[in-house]
């Protein structure tokens, strides 16, 4: 049930969120430098650099909403 300031709010705050942010922008680049200086040699290399990919992605996506979120609520 909302609050007279708006629906309540369980998740992390700002400054959790930032470090969701940054951990997922290293792991990608991590993950990209792998793949640049190693390559990709089989299916399963495939595999672990999709789910990867895909994982890092959606947190960096998941973080920049939610500090969007964050801001426009004033919530620190």
């Amino acid at each position: 049930m909302p609050d007279a300031d708006g629906p309540r709010d369980f998740g992390p705050g700002l400054r959790e969120t930032r470090l969701y942010l940054a951990v997922s922008v290293a792991g990608l680049g991590l993950l990209v430098l792998a793949v640049v200086l190693r390559g990709v040699g089989g299916i399963a290399a495939i595999e672990v650099v999709g789910i990867a990919g895909a994982f890092f992605g959606g947190t960096v996506i998941w973080a920049l909403r939610r500090l969007r979120r964050l801001r426009g609520s004033g919530r620190r």
